[in-house]
């Protein structure tokens, strides 16, 4: 009976995927020593670990956990890229002062180091780009031009505060009317606008019409108003003649003695915060030695006053003359009476 010899061995052998994982490891030992020379890793005794060991060493500057990838790293103090730009002897002398984290092993090592480089390269660069100061010297010139502008607007502003104080105290803007009217209506008892004349502060003529009335004369009045019936030949119509008149009137000190009578004549209103009447100024009157409240006529004023006479005769009266005689004597009390219509002034 012939014997069987049986050569068993029952050890473990050896896995093929251990084998085939000892050739990756020596390729990455080969890559990662070619990156130790050349300064990008730090060096290690002991190869590194398929699973990193998480939060096994204290959290170094600039370093950041891994979160499913890559390691992402935090860009670097001005300092430090300073140090490292300096030269690259002092960035090898100086690895430890570099926090370089080491990825996971992996087939693509290489390219995930280049990465990481390029990524800390680009976030050191930011703080530079922000730290730029940019926004001040924009805000400087920006002030200049209205420091310098300054001065003129005030000496613009000065000038035209004189312009306005000049046309406030020459009395451009005050003026003296005077009407004469026409008998219409019923026995001529309606009083209607047939001349109106107006004057300037000097007593220069702006405005002298005869005017025609809307309605037939019945009376012309000559004994008083001057009118003839020759005057309303060429006579100006009474709608082309008021608004002719109220462009003159209108945003003026207008003066004029029984006022009421020529504006009721005109079919207007004015303010009487701009409205002089020369019948109703007290201090007037006590210039002419008459009672405050009295109501005195034109021609007696003028006589007393400025030693004139004037309506006489038996052609009428002149209303360019009347007008001129009202601002002369209205320039008598003008301080004093300006002054009381400052404290009291009417209601419109």
């Amino acid at each position: 009976m012939s014997t069987l010899l049986l050569n068993l061995d029952f050890g473990e052998p050896p896995p093929k995927k251990a084998l085939e994982g000892n050739a990756k490891h020596r390729k990455f030992v080969k890559k990662r020593r070619l990156l130790e020379r050349r300064g990008f890793l730090n060096k290690k005794n002991q190869p590194p670990s398929k699973t990193p060991k998480q939060h096994s060493e204290p959290m170094k500057k600039g370093e950041t956990p891994k979160v499913d990838g890559p390691w992402k790293v935090s860009p670097l103090p001005k300092k430090k890229a300073v140090a490292s730009s300096s030269g690259p002897e002092q960035s090898l002398d100086k690895k430890t002062a570099v926090p370089w984290l080491t990825p996971a092993p992996s087939q693509k090592a290489g390219s995930a180091l280049a990465k990481v480089d390029l990524l800390g390269e680009f976030q050191s660069a930011l703080p530079k780009i922000r730290s730029h100061p940019t926004r001040p010297h924009k805000k400087g010139p920006q002030k200049n031009p209205t420091q310098k502008n300054a001065p003129q607007n005030s000496i613009q502003s000065h000038s035209d505060n004189k312009c306005s104080g000049t046309t406030q105290k020459t009395p451009k803007k005050m003026v003296a009317i005077d009407c004469e009217m026409v008998g219409t209506g019923p026995k001529g008892h309606v009083s209607s606008l047939a001349r109106c004349s107006i004057v300037n502060y000097h007593g220069d003529v702006l405005y002298d019409e005869y005017i025609l009335p809307p309605c037939h004369i019945v009376d012309y009045r000559t004994r008083w108003s001057g009118i003839r019936k020759q005057h309303m030949v060429n006579a100006t119509p009474f709608k082309v003649a008021r608004g002719q008149i109220l462009k003159i009137l209108t945003g003026k000190i207008v003066v004029g003695h029984a006022i009421h009578n020529d504006f009721k004549a005109l079919q207007y209103f004015h303010p009487k915060s701009l409205t002089r009447d020369t019948s109703h100024i007290p201090p007037l009157n006590r210039k002419a030695d008459c009672p405050e409240n009295a109501t005195m006529s034109l021609k007696s004023l003028t006589k007393k006053l400025l030693n004139r006479d004037i309506q006489v005769g038996k052609s009428g009266h002149s209303s360019v003359e009347d007008a001129q005689a009202t601002m002369e004597l209205y320039k008598l009390v003008e301080v004093e009476w300006e002054q009381h219509l400052a404290q009291n002034p009417p209601k419109d």
